[in-house]
């Protein structure tokens, strides 16, 4: 009998590893299926080939920003229930407005605590808000 139950799939778009690293250590001690992408330019086409339940999107990246991303996953209709979280070391409130209203479920400023960043994580994917 299947496991009706599956892990929730994350895309880490990150480009510093330490902080994908600290992110690949949370997303696996959570239990969550997770990859990684480092460059900005290929995010958009790995979230739609991996279809995530969340994207950890970092704001800053090489090829692409995270704004762009973001809005590209928004205007996407096949891409509706995909959550994303962004991070930026520039936590200011425009920031933070800016990344909402392109369509952001949140939005987190590095450096983070685990703490705070798995509180985030399990709320956009366990309410599903």
């Amino acid at each position: 009998m299947a496991d009706t139950k599956r892990k929730h799939r994350v895309l880490v778009v990150e480009d510093e590893d330490n902080i994908a690293l600290a992110l690949d250590f949370l997303m696996t001690r959570e239990g969550y299926d997770h990859s990684r992408v480092a460059n900005g330019a290929e995010a958009l086409p790995r979230i739609r080939d991996l279809h995530p339940d969340l994207v950890l999107l970092d704001v800053m990246l090489p090829g692409a920003s995270g704004y762009e991303i973001c809005q590209g996953v928004r205007l996407d209709p096949d891409l509706a229930d995909v959550k994303i979280l962004m991070m930026t070391a520039r936590g200011s409130a425009i920031e933070k407005r800016k990344g909402l209203a392109i369509g952001a479920d949140g939005f987190i400023t590095k450096p983070f605590e685990l703490k705070e960043l798995r509180e985030e994580v399990r709320r956009l994917l366990d309410t599903g808000a």
